[in-house]
């Protein structure tokens, strides 16, 4: 009976063999990563902005803070490691918490390198002038469109000062993309044929004047982008903020 016994076992080790290896190679739950440490107003952990324009970020957000206690900062980590952005997000700012106590004033923009993606979170008591609609608007019309053309510079710059205005009120979204409705559509033919118009009576000889002054000129040059100040490098932390999950998500 023992000997059978044995031998049955034996002849069942290689399934037995590769049930553990499959066991095994089974991927362990993932485990969420530490939150990055508050050292600043912006944390750049994934090296994404240069230094002249990490200090005048740095500035701006501590003028605002100066001004009306509201407390904005800037956090950049290289990966999510398969954490949804969202989740990560809100363990940031109850960690940090960005904001003064019971005014709720505090906003994180938060960008994950690898993953190409952001967020805007914002505090409770500035979910009434960054709101989820205009949140969405800056990351989708100023921040992105910068990052994906690899203008990272100029993507925290623009998103930064549109986060600043917002919670000043006067923020406006001016830089949303027009809306394909065919109503620009039926306007151009018009402005078509009134330059014509204009082209051909120039053209026309008048007594008491000669021919007409020159070409029409349309000017305009680009726009900039500028800021000053210096960086402090002194102590910062939260003031005790909370959050709900209002805000925004995007990707480039």
């Amino acid at each position: 009976m023992i000997f059978k016994a044995m031998q049955s076992i034996i002849q069942r080790l290689p399934a037995l063999c590769i049930a553990i290896l499959m066991l095994l190679m089974l991927p362990l739950p993932l485990s969420a990563q530490d939150i990055a440490r508050l050292t600043g107003r912006v944390n750049d952990y994934a090296d994404m902005i240069s230094g002249d324009v990490e200090e005048q970020i740095d500035a701006k957000l501590q003028a605002l803070e100066e001004e009306e206690s509201t407390q904005i900062v800037v956090l950049t980590i290289p990966s999510l490691e398969g954490e949804v952005l969202e989740e990560y997000s809100m363990r940031v700012v109850e960690d940090w918490k960005v904001g003064q106590k019971k005014l709720d004033n505090g906003a994180l923009l938060l960008v994950s390198r690898d993953d190409r993606k952001l967020r805007i979170e914002v505090g409770y008591g500035l979910e009434g002038k960054l709101t989820d609609l205009q949140s969405g608007r800056i990351i989708d019309n100023l921040i992105v469109p910068r990052f994906a053309r690899g203008a990272i510079d100029e993507g925290f710059l623009v998103g930064t000062d549109a986060m600043i205005a917002a919670v000043k009120g006067e923020y406006i979204a001016a830089d949303a993309p027009p809306s394909d409705d065919g109503s620009g559509g039926s306007i151009l033919p018009l402005l078509i044929m009134l330059l014509f118009i204009i082209y051909f009576y120039r053209q026309v000889p008048r007594s008491g004047s000669g021919r007409g002054s020159g070409p029409i000129v349309f000017g305009g040059g680009p726009g900039g982008f500028s800021g000053g100040g210096g960086f402090s490098s002194g102590g910062f932390s939260g003031g005790g903020g909370s959050f709900g999950g209002g805000g925004s998500s995007g990707s480039w």
